[in-house]
């Protein structure tokens, strides 16, 4: 699910990239500060610059709730491996490339701040492990693994701690650092975990319950509020909520439907076709219309959805693959999606296999989800 998720971002991304390469050239011609590119005191400025940006747009996303809407779907993963690092929001990017902005009025070239970005997004790719337990005396400088197993947790302790990307002395600085316990489990996910594996889904659901939430406040104070301060907050409580009882300390179950095994490798395949067609798609950006991209984007994001609610059992999804399959034959014959040739006759003839299969499970089952007994799932 999380290369489905990285999925996503691609797509979003490349639309926005240069929404925010314009505002930062725009304000780097208004520069206070000339500073030489080839200077190593340049280069140091922006690592430090970025890391301690990404502290303060990191703390944003957590502690106020807007921003947590987009954020949480990186914390909602039960499993902490390095696959959860590719569990990104869509959105964040909105709230995220304000804080760099103030580097282009100092005098950092561009060049130097989107290069420490990927190294900053890239050191943070390893920490996302419980393979590495501690690292001596690097914990009081770096970010580590031990720290952000800390900020991944859904324990009353473990909350809006350990913001840092490499430096952890940004959390050390500002009294947002937390030791790793090593008496103490960590539980892994959203305090109130979502029962979904439904990518687009996960990516969206907490902005209708931050809504929700706000159009419920009695006063225009408090409606603000809800947005702004942080998402445990309600009326009468201190910015960023009341503590969590320690019964959230407590292990749980975790969310793991089966599906049969063709099956999981029927949708493999699939996504696999879907990589692919994301990278045609990128690839020949610039001969597309706008509504051609539209249209490859929510193809894209159908089909992510849809594997996603099979998992779910979600009653209609079986059907809703069978028209999925439908749609992309008879789209790839009025315009080749995949570049043509044999690869493109292949997955033609492999969608009006899949498109037959699936019509006719849907007039027997509404949903494959295996039982945890094993036994038949009953319709729903």
């Amino acid at each position: 699910m999380k290369l489905r998720k990285k999925c996503q971002i691609i797509l979003i991304s490349s639309m926005t990239r240069g929404v925010e390469l314009v505002g930062y050239a725009w304000l780097y011609q208004r520069r206070l500060f000339d500073l030489d590119w080839n200077s190593s005191v340049t280069w140091w400025l922006a690592a430090l610059g970025v890391d301690l940006g990404y502290y303060c747009v990191h703390r944003l996303v957590h502690e106020v709730s807007i921003g947590w809407a987009a954020h949480q779907v990186h914390h909602s993963s039960e499993e902490y491996n390095l696959s959860t690092a590719l569990r990104q929001s869509v959105f964040q990017k909105f709230f995220a490339f304000g804080f760099y902005l103030p580097l282009a009025l100092i005098g950092v070239p561009l060049p130097a701040i989107l290069v420490h970005m990927q190294f900053n997004l890239l050191y943070q790719f390893w920490i996302h492990t419980e393979v590495v337990s501690t690292l001596g005396p690097l914990e009081l400088v770096l970010n580590t693994p031990s720290h952000h197993r800390v900020h991944h947790g859904a324990n009353p302790w473990c909350l809006d701690k350990n913001y840092a990307g490499v430096l952890i002395i940004w959390d050390r600085m500002f009294g947002t650092f937390e030791a790793e316990r090593p008496k103490e489990k960590i539980i892994y996910g959203l305090v109130d975990q979502p029962q979904t594996f439904n990518v687009p889904w996960l990516q969206v659901f907490y902005y209708r319950d931050t809504f929700v939430k706000a159009a419920k406040q009695l006063t225009w104070a408090d409606t603000i509020k809800s947005l702004f301060y942080g998402p445990g907050w309600c009326p009468g409580s201190p910015r960023l909520g009341f503590p969590l009882p320690d019964s959230h300390n407590e292990p749980r179950k975790k969310y793991n439907p089966s599906l049969p095994a063709i099956v999981e490798l029927y949708l493999f395949s699939h996504f696999l076709v879907t990589l692919y067609l994301q990278q045609v798609l990128l690839n020949n950006f610039n001969s597309h219309s706008c509504a051609s991209v539209l249209l490859h984007i929510l193809y894209m994001l159908v089909t992510l959805g849809n594997f996603g609610a099979l998992y779910d059992g979600w009653r209609g999804a079986v059907l809703l693959e069978a028209l999925r399959c439908v749609a992309f034959l008879f789209w790839s014959v009025q315009s080749p999606l995949l570049g043509g040739g044999a690869l493109e006759t292949s997955v033609r003839y492999y969608s009006a296999f899949s498109a037959v299969v699936w019509a006719g499970l849907a007039l027997f089952r509404d949903s494959l989800v295996i039982p945890p007994s094993g036994g038949k799932k009953k319709k729903q």
